[in-house]
């Protein structure tokens, strides 16, 4: 199983980090070790000191595919959910300004958050889904997937060039803007077409 990551792929959040606007997708992975779900807490590491929010809408490839053409790529998708991508952006600036690459600030252990999935029949149209995250009870993030850059469809295409898509592979699309610091005691609630779908505490 596979945590295949979209970089930039809502304009408002890549000028929120000074980041230029992509061409085509940014992808990143994170390995299976970083999954978090059930709604455990979510323990900051001791290596940072600014580890943000990013919630995105999250989506479950239900079968294999390679090379996917982008008008058939909706028949990949079993399910969806929304996810935490928690970004350590203290150290993510460092290696960024070293040109390094970002896994160790993206690909902790639990570091990608995800809720309970629902099934993709269940939502009416899967390219334009609304989902927010709230902190403390206070909206922080709010966005639709109509709003990406990169549509799934778009992605689906342009991952299966390069890495075989498998069942159970998972695709964070990237996040809106609204990102922000986390700190112990803080309450993340994520919430997609108006249905919560995780709780988790940091601590």
């Amino acid at each position: 199983m596979k945590i295949i990551c979209v970089g930039r792929n809502y304009t408002e959040h890549a000028r929120e980090l000074n980041s230029e606007i992509p061409e085509e997708p940014v992808i990143f992975l994170k390995p299976d070790t970083a999954l978090l779900k059930d709604n455990k807490p979510f323990f900051l590491p001791d290596w940072s000191d600014n580890m943000q929010h990013e919630a995105e809408v999250v989506f479950k490839i239900g079968k294999n595919g390679k090379n996917i053409d982008e008008k058939h790529a909706a028949k990949y998708i079993s399910e969806v959910t929304l996810g935490i991508d928690f970004t350590a952006r203290d150290l993510q600036n460092k290696l960024k300004a070293k040109g390094l690459p970002w896994e160790l600030s993206k690909g902790f252990d639990n570091s990608a958050v995800i809720g309970k999935f629902i099934p993709i029949s269940e939502i009416k149209n899967h390219s334009s889904i609304a989902f927010y995250l709230n902190k403390n009870a206070t909206k922080v993030q709010s966005g639709n997937s109509a709003d990406m850059l990169f549509s799934i469809e778009k992605l689906i295409s342009f991952i299966s060039r390069y890495f075989t898509l498998k069942t159970g592979d998972l695709i964070f699309t990237g996040t809106p803007e609204g990102v922000s610091k986390v700190v112990i005691g803080d309450v993340l609630t994520g919430f997609l077409e108006g249905e919560e779908m995780f709780s988790i505490k940091v601590k």
